[in-house]
C-alpha cells in the first residue's frame, strides 16, 4: 500500500473508532395532558460530541470524502456553514490532523465560532450570506484544498437505507413504544440532508409515517415546495433560525420525498423555543423551536379530527451557544422579535386543564 492508502485507511479507522465510542442520542417523550391520546417525542441530538444534529452529517461528509479519495494527509478543508456543521467539521479535522476553515456570515453567533476555533478551525466572515459558497470556492481552489461542500453532498454522503442513521436510530427506539410507527416525524431543512435521509427511509421500510417539514418563513424551501420554479428568494433580508432555511434552493433538497411544510415566523420559533426550553428546565436552539411550533399545529389538527398517534421532532442542539442571541431579551427587542405569546401558546401543550384553570 502507498503512503497516502495508509493514511487514508487510519483516517477512515479513527473516525469509525469515534463513532463507536459514542452512545446513540436520547428520545425523550413528553407527555401531552390536553390531548391523552397523542404522544410528543423529542429526539435529542445535542447529545453528539460536538453538540448538534450536524455531528452526524460531518462525520457522513468526511467518510464520503475520503472512501472518494478526495482527502489526503495534507489536504486543506474548507465549508460554507452557519456555524453548528463548521464546528463539528472543525472536530474530525482535527482528529485526522487537518487545516480546516469555515466560511460564516457575519451574523453567526460568536459562540459557535469559539467553538470552532476551539477544535483548532480557522475562521473566514463574509457579510452576505449568499457569497459563502462561492467564497468557499475560491478558498479550496487557492489552497488546493477540498470544498467539503454539504449543501451538495448532504443527501448522497448517508445511507438512507440505514446504517445507523438517524431514521433507523428513532424507528429503532420507538420499537417498544405504544405507537411504535408515529403518525408525523417533523424536521427541519439547511442542506436537505436530514429530510432527504428520513423521507427516503420512510419509503424504503414501507412505513405510514408522514414527514413534515418546518421552515422559516424567510426562506426558500417552503416556497419551492409550492412551487417547483421558485429556486431563489427575492427578499434581501432572511430568518435569525441559525442552521435552517436558505436563500436558494440547495442540491441536497429532495421535495419529493417531503408530505407537508409548514412555514414558521421567527416569533413563533422563538416562543415555541423558549416554552420547550422552561418544559425540559434546559436550553435548546432555535430550530428546535421552529420545528416544535410546527409540532404544535399538527397536534391541534389531530386533537380536532379526534385522532391519535405520535409525533417525532428533532431537538437539533443546546441553547448554550444561544445566550447572546435567542435568549438575550434586549437583542430580541431590537430585532422586533415579540416572541411571548408564541411561548404562551405552545406552553398550553404541557398543561393540565387545572394547572390552567388556576393560573
Amino acid at each position: 500500500m502507498s503512503e497516502d492508502s495508509v493514511w487514508l485507511s487510519e483516517a477512515v479507522r479513527r473516525i469509525e473508532a469515534d463513532y463507536n465510542r459514542s452512545a446513540d442520542t436520547h428520545l425523550i417523550r413528553v407527555d401531552l395532558p390536553r390531548h391523552p391520546g397523542i404522544t410528543l417525542y423529542l429526539k435529542d441530538e445535542s447529545s453528539h460530541p460536538t453538540g448538534s444534529l450536524k455531528h452526524r452529517l460531518a462525520r457522513s461528509l468526511f467518510l464520503y470524502a475520503l472512501c472518494n479519495a478526495w482527502i489526503g494527509p495534507d489536504t486543506c478543508l474548507i465549508e460554507a456553514s452557519s456555524g453548528s456543521t463548521a464546528v463539528s467539521e472543525a472536530y474530525f479535522a482535527r482528529m485526522l490532523g487537518l487545516r480546516f476553515i469555515a466560511v460564516v456570515p457575519t451574523t453567526t453567533a460568536p459562540p459557535k465560532l469559539e467553538a470552532i476555533r476551539f477544535y483548532g478551525g480557522e475562521i473566514h466572515m463574509v457579510d452576505d450570506p449568499r457569497s459563502v459558497y462561492q467564497v468557499a470556492r475560491n478558498l479550496a481552489h487557492d489552497a488546493k484544498g477540498h470544498y467539503l461542500d454539504q449543501f451538495t453532498y448532504a443527501e448522497r454522503a448517508t445511507d438512507w437505507r440505514g446504517n445507523n442513521n438517524i431514521a433507523e436510530s428513532i424507528f429503532a427506539q420507538m420499537a417498544h413504544e405504544e405507537r411504535p410507527i408515529p403518525d408525523w416525524i417533523v424536521c427541519g431543512a439547511g442542506t436537505g440532508g436530514t429530510s432527504a435521509t428520513i423521507g427516503r427511509f420512510i419509503r424504503y421500510q414501507r412505513h405510514a409515517t408522514r414527514l413534515c417539514v418546518a421552515d422559516p418563513m424567510a426562506s426558500i424551501f417552503h416556497r419551492h415546495f409550492a412551487d417547483r420554479t421558485v429556486t431563489t428568494l427575492p427578499e434581501a433580508r432572511g430568518s435569525c433560525i441559525e442552521g435552517i432555511g436558505r436563500p436558494r434552493v440547495e442540491p441536497s433538497f429532495v421535495p419529493s420525498v417531503i408530505d407537508r411544510m409548514i412555514a414558521v415566523e421567527d416569533h413563533e420559533s422563538i416562543g415555541a423555543m423558549r416554552a420547550i426550553s422552561r418544559h425540559l428546565g434546559r436550553r435548546v436552539g432555535g430550530s428546535s423551536g421552529t420545528n416544535l411550533w410546527a409540532c404544535a399545529g399538527i397536534i391541534a389538527e389531530m386533537a380536532a379530527a379526534g385522532r391519535s398517534g405520535s409525533i417525532i421532532t428533532l431537538l437539533c442542539d443546546g441553547g448554550e451557544r444561544y445566550g447572546c442571541t435567542y435568549y438575550d431579551d434586549h437583542w430580541l427587542a431590537e430585532r422586533g422579535i415579540n416572541w411571548s405569546s408564541a411561548a404562551a401558546s405552545v406552553a398550553t401543550l404541557f398543561e393540565n386543564h387545572a394547572r390552567s384553570a388556576e393560573a
